[in-house]
């Protein structure tokens, strides 16, 4: 018993040498691996890679080993800017690797070698080579027996795809999605027994799928934005463990399938955009959780049993000639039913919404829909979007709908309501969008719509609404766009909310009194209406100095005066007050034109002494400035000439005079500095004092100047120099006297532009774009991105302006919408009426409908309708795409129709309702310059 107590301190002190030495053991990599690391590490000689040749490769970022250290088992490469190919060869050496991944560089090739030698490697299991710039046909795989998982998604890939992956006997997942492949589905893909993904969406497919329906152990087929085309074919049942099935945006023809009901594992199935038609097969939604069949040509009624399955989550079945009732029996777990556009009549089921307590989105507009809204709507409390425009309903707005405390965006216009607004809607904070327009409903505007601050569109236009605007209504610091018109409003027009940009419509009504002085607060207003009404007085010249404002409408009212000059880009319509005098036409009465000259003196000399006394004080305070307070700025850039020529005292001076302004954007103001030197700068101004900025703003902001005064792209507006204070931040650019791409195409000039010239446009701003999304910092993302902010050094040569807002501006700030915040109306993507975050898929969006604007010739927002809804809707029929285009540009030759055909399949792709649909901004770069 004593001996073997001797021992255990001797087992102790065994374990504790064996524990001590065993990792310097395994630990130790083959020396050929760390040959080829080290070799491979000189090589790429890039600094971000933080690799340490002193140390064990098992620990350099990227590199996994196998749980002994004795070999490396995956390197992954991935968004490290690469651009050479040569050392894809090097990974080879490395025979026991099973995943080798450098996606998310900028690759142009694949080697013949890293082929050749990789293909030997009998144990790599994945290969991933997406979103890179490979811009050769696909190359053939030889070897690579081992090979599961094969990615070469978001490149520019050519030709069509025969025997060059046929030897991929272990094949489980290949995806090409967002290439140049064009010709018929490949068939040759391994072994058709192993294969299970298959992703070629986005490319130019051609042809029928039959060929596919082999391949039996396929769970997931996305085919989606080709150009496909014939039947769903009924062999489809064949794939037994289908769980997703995307066929959208091609050319399918004929009915869909019923066998697609029998696939028991199938969960969503998409073939929206197309050209099916007949009627929807009954059972179609037994197993699915997802299912969109809209944009079709789909006829008779909703199989009564389609909407009832327990599983089933989102179902959209909008813009097809569907007809007759809405199901009665709605499955609880639905979360997002659409049915609008089609045909359907009857009333709005009312017994089921009780139940619908995970409901979040209904949209049955534009249909022939009756009867009553049901109260019970009430009871679908996750319900945030609510969109029952364009029908027959009836009856009065029921206050059960103040129940909907997530809501934030109620669309009820066009339909036979009637009654007054009730005061339950007053609950509804989150509210972001209000439109009852085109209804009966009488009373007065309630005043208790001031308290509701996160609504940013209230439409009231076109009902029987009588009293004054409510006095505060300028409470609402989030609204964009407010249409009172068409009613029977009463009194003077009241303070307006300083946010307003979209349009400001009183007109039709009864309303008195002068233009209000308060109007000069609407700095960013673009459309004004005040056409219709019984206002006198002199049309205000402040309104003049309005730079966003591209429509005043002041047509028949009592007004008088003469008309001032506005700006060229400024559409007025003014005729209907006989009392005004223009000066520019000839056509005026004697009586007037003697009441005119006795204005206009008056006026004159009003101007003058206001003029003289102004710039008394303005010569002051400029002199004041230049005695006691040199200004002192922050140079950016190294240029010399920029150094010796920005005078920050000579710059503050100018941000001084209102008639420096150049540009108002949302967030700041554009000044126009002339030098000493004779130079010009843009001085731009950002207002800390504006809520929307993060507190402390001020503080942190010169560390991202810093930042962005370092990035080099000749498409980007990178800061020269900056002033900073409490208040206000000023930056300085270099200036463009061309002005913004929205005065280029919408303004005086806008039939200055070529197709060349917009072409060359296009692709710059991708350029910069791209840019700006693959800082190696981490993206930077553009909350306003619109043709407002695309400045022009020259009609050819765009730069991206305001790309520092993102840094400092807090979207919690504003709203329960981001749509508020990031972006002007017509360019905010759909989807940030629900969140709180920039993406780099809404900046997509935005840029898609920058692009429509080059193709069209149309802004962004005419006569109220969206220019990507309409492009949208007019895209359904591919033979309808040449009535998108501006016939003025595309009829020049049929170089340049082709040209603009293969853009707007780019625009149409980057406005894509669903954010995971659009092109990554990379792909929509390499795609317009494939369009060459």
């Amino acid at each position: 018993m004593k001996k073997r107590e001797e021992s255990i301190p001797l087992l102790h002190f065994s374990l504790f040498f064996m524990f001590l030495f065993c990792p310097l053991v395994f630990s130790e990599l083959p020396s050929n691996q760390r040959n080829a690391m080290i070799d491979l590490s000189n090589l790429l000689n890039k600094t971000d890679l933080s690799w340490n040749i002193s140390k064990d490769p098992c620990s350099w970022n990227g590199v996994t080993c196998s749980s002994g250290n004795s070999s490396i088992t995956e390197i992954s490469l991935s968004g490290f800017s690469l651009s050479s190919s040569d050392f894809l060869p090097r990974l080879c050496q490395i025979d026991s690797l099973r995943s080798i991944d450098v996606s998310n560089n900028a690759l142009t090739v694949i080697p013949e070698e890293f082929i050749k030698r990789c293909g030997e490697i009998g144990g790599l299991e994945l290969l991933n080579i997406g979103r890179n710039r490979l811009d050769s046909s696909l190359p053939t795989f030889q070897g690579f027996v081992g090979l599961k998982s094969l990615d070469l998604s978001f490149n520019l890939l050519s030709g069509n795809i025969t025997l060059q992956l046929d030897g991929l006997i272990a094949l489980k997942s290949l995806k090409l999605r967002a290439n140049h492949f064009n010709g018929p589905i490949p068939t040759n893909l391994g072994n058709p027994m192993v294969l299970e993904q298959l992703e070629l969406s986005v490319n130019a497919f051609q042809g029928g799928i039959d060929q596919i329906m082999g391949y039996r152990n396929l769970t997931l087929i996305d085919l989606g934005e080709n150009k496909l085309s014939g039947p769903v074919p009924d062999r489809i049942k064949d794939l037994s463990k289908l769980e997703v099935l995307i066929l959208s945006s091609n050319n399918f023809r004929g009915q869909i399938p019923a066998a697609i009901s029998n696939i028991r594992t199938l969960s969503r199935f998409a073939a929206n955009q197309n050209h099916l038609e007949g009627t929807i097969p009954g059972g179609i939604t037994r197993f699915l959780k997802n299912l969109d069949l809209s944009y079709n040509k789909l006829s008779g009624s909703i199989p009564t049993d389609m909407l009832s399955p327990s599983n089933l989550q989102s179902v959209d079945l909008s813009y097809n000639l569907l007809k007759g009732l809405i199901p009665s029996n709605i499955s609880p777990s639905l979360v997002r039913l659409r049915l609008g556009s089609n045909s359907l009549d009857g009333p709005i089921p009312s017994s089921v919404f009780g139940k619908l307590e995970k409901l979040m989105y209904l949209e049955l507009d534009n249909n022939n829909l009756t009867g009553l809204i049901p109260p019970d709507l009430g009871s679908c409390l996750r319900l945030a979007l609510l969109n029952l425009a364009s029908n027959n309903l009836t009856g009065t707005l029921p206050g059960q709908l103040g129940n909907l405390s997530r809501l934030q965006v109620m669309k009820l216009q066009s339909n036979r309501l009637v009654g007054e607004i009730p005061v339950e809607i007053a609950l509804l904070q989150k509210l972001s969008t209000l439109n009852v327009s085109w209804n009966l409903l009488n009373g007065t505007i309630p005043s208790w719509i001031s308290s509701m601050r996160n609504l940013f569109n209230v439409n009231l236009q076109g009902n029987s609404l009588s009293g004054s605007i409510p006095y505060d209504i300028s409470r609402l610091n989030s609204l964009l766009e407010l249409q009172l018109g068409e009613n029977q409003l009463t009194g003077k027009i009241p303070v307006m909310p300083a946010t307003l940009q979209i349009a400001l419509n009183l007109s039709s009504n009864l309303l008195v009194g002068p233009i209000p002085d308060s109007f000069q607060r609407l700095t960013g207003l673009e459309v004004l209406d005040l056409s219709n009404n019984r206002l006198t007085g002199e049309i205000p010249t402040f309104l003049t100095e309005m730079r966003s404002l591209t429509r005043l409408l002041l047509s028949n009212n009592q007004l008088s005066g003469i008309i001032p000059k506005f700006p060229s880009w400024l559409t007025l319509e003014a005729r209907g007050n006989e009392h005004l005098i223009n000066t520019t036409t000839s056509n005026t009465s004697p009586k007037s034109a003697k009441k005119g000259k006795s204005v206009a003196t008056a006026l004159l000399i009003g101007f003058a002494t206001g003029l003289f006394i102004a710039g008394v004080v303005t010569g002051l305070a400029i002199s004041i400035l230049r005695r006691y307070c040199r200004v002192k700025g922050n140079l950016l850039t190294a240029n010399g000439i920029h150094r010796s020529n920005i005078d920050f005292t000579k710059a503050m001076e100018a941000v001084a005079y209102s008639k420096n302004i150049m540009l108002k954007t949302r967030f700041s103001t554009y000044y126009k500095a002339i030098m000493p030197s004779g130079s010009s700068y843009f001085v731009k101004r950002i207002n800390w004092s504006d809520k929307i900025f993060q507190f402390g703003s001020h503080d942190k902001f010169w560390r991202e100047l810093e930042v962005l005064g370092k990035l080099s792209n000749s498409n980007v507006m990178t800061p020269l120099a900056y002033v900073l204070s409490v208040h206000s931040a000023y930056l300085f650019y270099e200036f463009f006297p061309k002005g913004t791409l929205f005065d280029v195409l919408h303004g005086s000039l806008e039939n200055a532009l070529d197709w060349a010239s917009r072409y060359s446009i296009a692709v710059g701003v991708a350029q910069g774009l791209s840019f700006l999304q693959g800082c190696t910092s981490g993206p930077i993302l553009l909350l306003d991105l619109s043709s407002r902010n695309i400045m022009l050094k020259s009609l050819k040569e765009p730069q991206i302006g305001d790309i520092e807002l993102c840094k400092v501006i807090n979207p919690s700030k504003s709203t329960g919408s981001l749509s508020v915040v990031a972006g002007s109306f017509g360019y905010i993507p759909p989807e940030y009426a629900y969140t709180m975050r920039v993406t780099m898929a809404g900046n997509v969006y935005s840029f898609g409908v920058i692009l429509l604007e080059l193709l069209t010739g149309k802004p962004a927002v005419s006569e109220g309708t969206e220019l990507a809804k309409w492009a949208l809707s007019k895209s359904v029929r591919q033979d309808n795409w040449d009535h998108i285009l501006d016939p003025n540009i595309s009829r020049t030759s049929l170089a340049t129709r082709s040209q603009m055909l293969q853009v707007l399949d780019v625009a149409l792709g980057c406005v894509n309702v669903s954010p995971e649909a659009r092109p990554k901004m990379e792909n929509v770069l390499r795609m317009l310059l494939n369009a060459r």
